[in-house]
């Protein structure tokens, strides 16, 4: 554990809870703990996370514009929910992704757990595009992320990051929890709308 990782975990979670309450203020966070985390995993030959690290600095980046916009058009930051064909697609696109860079890495690098890594780069590529886009199944992916993430950061003895990702699956299920009812109470304020017209 070091402090470059203590650090990290701090702003993580401050990220993630910040990001669950529908706050802009989470942007500010994430780009400074996806920046230390690019660091970290690259320590630890985890590569296709070191590089998911600037892909998300990137993204964060994107996601803190839209909610911007986002909050000024609807006052609040209003979430959605994806059609069955958005979400066989998104899956079908994580698949393959997960596969061919997990392939790379497996055969051009010395990379930890190629597989196991790239299929979380992945998930969390769309994971992370879905929550700037406020798509309320960034959460699915992000809970499965986190599983799956527990285990290879304590396989890499990156214990403080394992337990990072352990207080993330929780605040993941809330985020889950808390959008779908605030996507519940909109569409149920539009049908009483619609109702009173």
């Amino acid at each position: 554990m070091s402090p470059l990782e203590i650090t990290a975990f701090l702003l993580g979670v401050a990220n993630v809870a910040l990001v669950v309450k529908r706050s802009i203020w989470n942007y500010p966070f994430a780009l400074a703990m996806v920046a230390l985390y690019a660091v970290i995993f690259s320590d630890a030959k985890l590569y296709s996370d070191a590089l998911l690290q600037v892909f998300f600095f990137v993204v964060n980046l994107y996601g803190w514009w839209s909610w911007a916009r986002a909050r000024a058009d609807a006052g609040i930051i209003v979430v959605e929910q994806m059609s069955g064909a958005e979400r066989v697609a998104w899956v079908a696109g994580i698949t393959i992704a997960a596969g061919a860079w997990g392939s790379m890495m497996h055969r051009l690098t010395d990379a930890s757990y190629p597989w196991w890594d790239a299929a979380i780069a992945a998930a969390s590529i769309a994971a992370q595009i879905l929550l700037a886009r406020r798509k309320i199944e960034n959460w699915l992916l992000w809970i499965a992320v986190d599983i799956a993430a527990i285990g290879l950061y304590a396989a890499k003895s990156l214990w403080l990051t394992a337990v990072l990702y352990v207080i993330f699956l929780g605040l993941s299920v809330w985020g889950l929890v808390d959008w779908r009812a605030a996507d519940n109470r909109r569409d149920n304020f539009a049908g009483a709308c619609e109702a009173a017209a």
